[in-house]
Parts: C-alpha cells; structure tokens; sequence
C-alpha cells in the first residue's frame, strides 16, 4: 500500500501511464500503473496543532481556612474539615478547644495522640473540644491523605475529636487560622511553630490563653484545661 504523500508525488510527476522506480542506484523493471490507484483526490494533510488537545493545568490553591478581615477571636474563623465542608468555628462558643498540629509519623505520635485521646474522653461532657490539623511541614512526617490520616486516628487511637483539612502552620501558605494563633500566643523562640504537637489552649470566648511546646505532655496541662472549663 502506498502512503498518501508517496501517491500524491507520483500523481504530479506521472506523465504517461507508467513510472519506474529508482531506489539505492537500482532500475526495477516492474511498472506501477496508475490507472490501479484509485481515481479520487487526495486529502489535505491535517495541521498538527489542530488535532492536538490543549493542555490544561490546575493550580491547587490553599482553601483550607477563611481569613476574617479583623478577627477578635477563633470563633470568626471558618475551616475546612477533613471532607471539605465549610465549619464555622463559631460554633464552638462556650467550648474550650486544644487546637493542635498532628503528624501520623511523628516520634510523638503516640504519647500525644494516647493522651489527648484521654483528655477528650474524660472532659468533653464538660465542653472540651480538640481541633486536630494535619500537618507535613515536619520532616514530612503526614505524608498521607485525608482519608488515610483519619482511618489511622480512628483504628489505632480510637480518637473521637474531629480532625480537620490538611494545612501548614509557617510560612506565607500558613492558615489563617494559625497566623492568628502565633501573633496571639508567641513561642519561647519565636512565633513559628516548631514541630509537630504544639498546642494551643482556647477559652470558651474563643481567646487564646495558653501555647505548649510539643515536647509537652498533654495530660500535664490538665491542670490549666479545669481552670477553663470550670470558669
């Protein structure tokens, strides 16, 4: 079978009803008749770049919190949780919250998970609320989805508190919500967050009372956690 612009050539160059064919310095003596083509025009070859389907490109934004213009306190705040759904943090008014930073692959992983496991148990009929952010900007050490960090949570800890969308907590791409919580409560060297498990402590008019370091057992802040939830 002959390719289009093997047919198109011999059509033009053709001047009788027979052509012969020279390859590599060699006569072949077998004529093509062209009266064995078939007798219709050629099609015009198709331009490449019209068959070609555009790329297209998305450009994954962070979504994960709406930033209030002036806030007052966490409760003008509204995030994500870990299926997309808009929460509105006011909603938590009259509750105390432990909003922390997790990680699934964190040397700190199980004291911390273990215990503020407990602390929900023991208080929550009392108004305690514990905000979990997944976050991989330590050691990517939350490298998993959504779905995965939640079913690791519920089977291996039993934990009951929400855990939310994924987020970071430094940087220019930090969620509002944690550039809030910094320039409320600053650290011992400075305002970042330091690794994973750092703890914020909020009363139940939604202000930033108390910052905890990750090395900090939560079971050792119970002492504080009673001085809100009784006030």
């Amino acid at each position: 079978m002959l390719c289009t612009s093997t047919r198109f050539l011999f059509t033009r160059l053709a001047s009788s009803s027979s052509l012969r064919l020279f390859s590599n310095n060699h006569f072949y003596n077998n004529p093509i008749s062209f009266s064995s083509l078939p007798n219709k025009p050629f099609p015009k070859p198709k331009s490449l770049f019209r068959t070609l389907t555009p790329l297209s490109f998305t450009l994954r934004t962070n979504h994960t919190m709406a930033s209030p213009s002036n806030p007052q306190s966490i409760h003008d705040f509204t995030v994500k949780d870990a299926k997309g759904n808009d929460v509105n943090l006011g909603d938590y008014k009259g509750k105390v919250l432990i909003i922390v930073n997790v990680a699934s692959q964190c040397g700190l992983t199980n004291s911390n998970y273990t215990e503020l496991s407990q602390l929900y148990e023991k208080y929550k009929p009392k108004g305690l609320e514990i905000l979990a952010f997944p976050c991989n900007q330590f050691g990517a050490q939350e490298p998993g989805s959504l779905e995965e960090i939640q079913d690791f949570v519920c089977t291996r800890f039993k934990a009951e508190f929400p855990v939310f969308d994924k987020v970071d907590v430094n940087g220019s791409s930090a969620a509002p919500i944690y550039k809030y919580l910094k320039s409320s409560k600053g650290g011992l060297f400075g305002d970042s967050i330091k690794w994973n498990f750092s703890k914020f402590l909020v009363d139940k008019q939604g202000n930033v009372v108390e910052r905890y370091a990750p090395t900090t057992s939560p079971l050792s802040i119970e002492k504080d956690l009673l001085k809100l939830l009784d006030a």
